[in-house]
């Protein structure tokens, strides 16, 4: 548990809660229980989004990739990129601070993984950081995450341009990963992404926003996009070899995710 001195939420801190972590104070346990409380299927969103990282991450490691740059990635706890990808070398990057000390206290005897404060929407001062520097090797494939971050910036800063900087210095057979909430086609679809929306901008501090998959599917331009595309979250490369979309769950009309190729 943290100590008390943070007083509004923050997605990390949120996102923790969901996820059964230890690194969140009163006010985050506060917003994540009136968003419950207000949209219910909030936890099962939650959930499908970190089952992806860690399909995702599992497929990217077992086609070689040694080396993740995590963009957004809250506090590296709960089965997050160092623990599903063990021996790799990680770089975590945060824009709050109080997330990255805490990060960096967590990962103090990991010599292979380490927090740093960024923030995404400047892509060179994460590029060029000196411990992004240190711990990957760009000359080598790298494994990009952005997982449910990228809904966090504006239509004129740009993401899909931000995006393309992340990608120019990586080598060939690196892996971009997404997560990103969606504006569904249906108006059922919509009307539940619309109230999650709501409780989550009611919530804590940053401002989400959905975008429609036809624009998330620009975000991979320059890479090849794996099969099966860009699809609700839990219906990407499922492990379960029984599973079979549930059109009546109405979570999975929230948030999507895709893997490309750096080619």
């Amino acid at each position: 548990m943290l100590g008390e001195e943070r007083t509004t939420a923050t997605a990390a801190g949120v996102y923790d809660w969901f996820l059964g972590g230890r690194h969140h104070v009163a006010a985050d346990r506060e917003a994540a229980i009136d968003s419950q409380r207000s949209f219910p299927l909030a936890s099962r969103v939650v959930k499908y989004n970190r089952e992806f990282l860690r399909r995702a991450v599992r497929y990217v490691a077992g086609a070689g990739v040694r080396q993740f740059l995590d963009i957004g990635s809250g506090y590296p706890t709960v089965g997050n990129v160092h623990e599903v990808a063990p021996g790799s070398r990680v770089v975590y990057v945060d824009y709050e601070q109080d997330t990255v000390d805490v990060s960096r206290r967590i990962l103090a005897d990991n010599p292979d993984a380490t927090s740093i404060h960024g923030d995404l929407r400047e892509p060179d001062g994460i590029l060029s950081h000196p411990e992004v520097r240190e711990l990957l090797d760009f000359g080598q494939p790298v494994g990009l995450l952005l997982i449910a971050v990228l809904h966090f910036v504006p239509e004129e800063l740009g993401p899909a341009r931000l995006v393309r900087r992340y990608l120019e210095p990586l080598a060939p057979g690196s892996h971009l990963v997404i997560s990103h909430g969606t504006s569904p086609a249906d108006e059922r679809g919509r009307r539940i992404q619309d109230e999650w929306r709501q409780v989550y901008n009611h919530t804590v501090a940053e401002t989400y926003r959905n975008r429609p998959v036809d624009q998330l599917t620009s975000f991979f331009a320059g890479t090849t996009l794996l099969p099966p595309g860009l699809v609700p979250a839990p219906d990407w490369r499922p492990e379960d070899p029984a599973y079979v979309p549930d059109p009546e769950d109405e979570s999975r009309q929230v948030i999507v995710g895709g893997v490309g190729v750096v080619g």
